[in-house]
């Protein structure tokens, strides 16, 4: 029973993907979930990533939010005019889908929505960049092998000065970790960089405030190790002070 006078907590809405286990399901990492209960203080809701099923206008009415998570799927280059995927790599069509339309529709509502890893990808098509297959050093393992050395995988980032990652983790270089089998080309128009890699400089953190309300994507998985990292948790309370400061405006 909740009591009475507990406050509302802010809702975010979770994209799912679309595999396959004896049926079609959707699925999302369950360790996305706890995260945005504990540090961003937020009450989550699982969004399908079915195309002729999700009602867009009414999702961006009902939710304070979006998270858009990391996958084992990349984003079709019928989105940016790139060159097809390597045959190994695996697409989501409707995940393309609902994902480009619903992360508009919220932006464009004054609603935060962040990203992780295809979620930052997905930022940067929404607003008219594209993608590369060609960041090889940045994935290493396999999706069928041990998940705990494949996230394991690390290299550092460096903040840039005065951006909201920086500010929020007091740092201006960290180590992150990196399971990416596509990153930034083309940075999208109206998108600030936060974080480029130390070694190779790709993208891997950006940023924008088009309609009043935070959109923010990072290339690593916050998520994988928010338990020990003070850098991780700071990427979840910031999408909680976006969230609340976002519904106080409205």
């Amino acid at each position: 029973m909740i009591a009475l006078g507990t406050p509302r907590r802010p809702v975010i809405g979770v994209l799912c993907c679309n595999e396959t286990s004896a049926r079609p399901v959707q699925a999302v990492a369950t360790r996305f979930i706890a995260p945005l209960a504990r540090f961003a203080e937020a009450a989550v809701v699982l969004v399908p990533a079915i195309r002729d099923d999700a009602n867009i206008a009414a999702l961006t009415l009902l939710l304070d939010g979006l998270l858009l998570t990391g996958s084992r799927s990349n984003v079709a280059p019928e989105h940016y005019g790139g060159a097809p995927l390597p045959a190994e790599q695996q697409a989501d069509p409707d995940r393309d889908a609902v994902a480009l339309a619903l992360a508009g529709g919220m932006i464009e509502a004054g609603k935060p929505v962040f990203g992780i890893c295809r979620g930052l990808q997905e930022i940067n098509v929404l607003f008219g960049g594209s993608l590369t297959t060609a960041c090889d050093r940045h994935h290493r393992g396999s999706w069928d092998g041990c998940y705990t050395d494949m996230f394991g995988h690390c290299h550092d980032v460096e903040l840039n000065q005065g951006g909201m990652l920086a500010r929020s983790t007091g740092r201006a270089r960290m180590s992150v970790n990196s399971v990416h089998e596509q990153g930034i080309d083309r940075l999208g128009a109206g998108l600030t960089v936060e974080a480029t890699a130390a070694d190779d400089g790709l993208i891997e953190a950006i940023r924008a405030r088009p309609c009043g309300a935070d959109v923010l994507g990072v290339q690593w998985h916050p998520e994988w190790d928010v338990e020990r990292s003070p850098e991780s948790r700071a990427f979840f309370t910031l999408l909680g002070s976006s969230l609340r400061a976002a519904a106080s405006a409205r």
